[in-house]
C-alpha cells in the first residue's frame, strides 16, 4: 500500500471515531435533560429525517446512489440517538446499562454508514446493508410514529387495549381486579400500564425484519409476521397478567417480576420466535448472518483493529 494510500485509511479511521463521538457531546450540550419541548420537537427533525432517507435509500434502484442516501439517513438517525443516552440515564434512575447500550448504538450505526461508503469505493453491493436500513425504516417509523403522538389517540388507544385484555386473562384465571383505564389494580396493589407494556417495540421489530427481506413473496412475509407478531402479542397480555398477579399477591417485588422474570421471559420467548421465523424465511437468518460478517470486508477500519491486535504481546 503507498503513502497517499495509508494517509486516506488513517483519515477513515479517524472520522469513523470522531464523528460518533462529537455527535454524543454535541447530544449531551445540546439536549440537556430534562428536555424542553421545543428541545424534544427539534429532536424529531434527525430522527424521521434519517428514517425517511433510509426508506428512500432502500428504494433506490441505482445502487451507488443509494448507498450515499443512506449515508445520510445512518448519520441523522444517529445523531437523533446521540441526544438521547443522558435522557436514558436521568429518566431511569441513572440506568447506566442503557446509557451505555444508546452510546454504543451510536457507533454501530456509524458503522453501517461506513460500510454504504465502502460500497461505493468498492462498487460493491451488499444485501444485507440495503435490508438492515429497510428495515430500520419500517420499524423505526411504526414505533416512532405512535409514540410520539403523530397520529393524535393511537398511543393512548392501544396502551388502553392492552390493560383491559391483560384484565380479562387475569379474570379468566379466577382473579379479581379494577381497571380504571390503562391503571389496574389487584389486592389494593396499582400496577400501570405504559407505551413499553405493550410489546410495541418486539413487534415492530419483526415487521422490519420481515417486511425489508429481498426476493421473499408476500405469501411468505405475511406467515412469518403471522407465527411472531401474534404470538408475541398474546405472550406480552400473559407477561402482563404474571407481573400484576405476582406483585398484588406479595410473591415478589416489582423490580423483580418487571425487570428480571418478565424481561427474561419476553427475551427467551423472542429467540424461540426468531428461530421458527428462520424455518418460514431463511432469508432472514442469510440477512442477519451477513451482518454479523461485515468485518469480513476489511476496510480501513477493520484493518486497523487488526492490526491493533497484532500488536498486542
Amino acid at each position: 500500500m503507498d503513502t497517499s494510500a495509508k494517509k486516506n485509511d488513517a483519515w477513515v479511521v479517524l472520522l469513523f471515531f470522531l464523528i460518533p463521538t462529537v455527535m454524543l457531546i454535541a447530544g449531551y450540550l445540546l439536549f440537556p435533560y430534562p428536555a424542553s419541548p421545543l428541545a424534544r420537537q427539534l429532536s424529531f427533525i434527525p430522527l424521521f429525517l434519517g428514517l425517511l432517507f433510509l426508506g428512500f435509500g432502500f428504494l433506490y434502484r441505482k445502487k451507488s446512489t443509494a448507498s450515499a442516501i443512506k449515508i445520510v439517513g445512518w448519520g441523522l438517525f444517529s445523531f437523533f440517538w446521540a441526544t438521547m443516552p443522558n435522557l436514558l440515564y436521568s429518566s431511569e434512575g441513572g440506568d447506566v446499562f442503557n446509557a451505555m447500550v444508546c452510546v454504543i448504538g451510536v457507533y454501530v450505526l456509524v458503522y453501517m454508514a461506513y460500510h454504504e461508503w465502502l460500497s461505493i469505493q468498492r462498487n460493491d453491493f451488499v444485501s444485507c446493508l440495503n435490508w438492515i436500513a429497510g428495515g430500520t425504516f419500517l420499524a423505526g417509523i411504526i414505533y416512532f410514529t405512535i409514540e410520539n403522538g403523530i397520529i393524535p389517540r393511537l398511543q393512548e388507544w392501544l396502551i388502553e387495549t392492552v390493560a383491559a385484555q391483560t384484565a380479562d386473562v387475569l379474570h379468566l384465571f379466577g382473579i379479581a381486579t379494577i381497571r380504571d383505564q390503562a391503571l389496574i389494580i389487584y389486592n389494593n396493589t396499582p400496577i400501570m400500564i405504559i407505551f413499553a407494556c405493550t410489546a410495541i417495540q418486539s413487534m415492530v421489530l419483526f415487521v422490519g425484519m420481515i417486511g425489508a427481506l429481498p426476493r421473499v413473496d408476500v405469501k411468505r412475509k405475511v406467515l412469518g409476521l403471522l407465527v411472531t407478531v401474534v404470538p408475541i402479542y398474546f405472550l406480552n397480555l400473559i407477561r402482563n397478567a404474571s407481573v400484576v398477579y405476582m406483585v398484588g399477591s406479595g410473591m415478589v417485588s416489582f423490580e423483580l417480576a418487571h425487570n428480571v422474570i418478565g424481561k427474561t421471559g419476553s427475551l427467551l420467548a423472542l429467540i424461540v420466535l426468531l428461530f421458527v421465523t428462520f424455518k418460514v424465511v431463511p432469508e432472514l437468518y442469510d440477512e442477519i448472518l451477513s451482518i454479523i460478517t461485515l468485518p469480513r470486508r476489511n476496510g480501513p477500519v477493520e484493518l486497523f483493529f487488526k492490526r491493533f491486535q497484532r500488536k498486542k504481546p
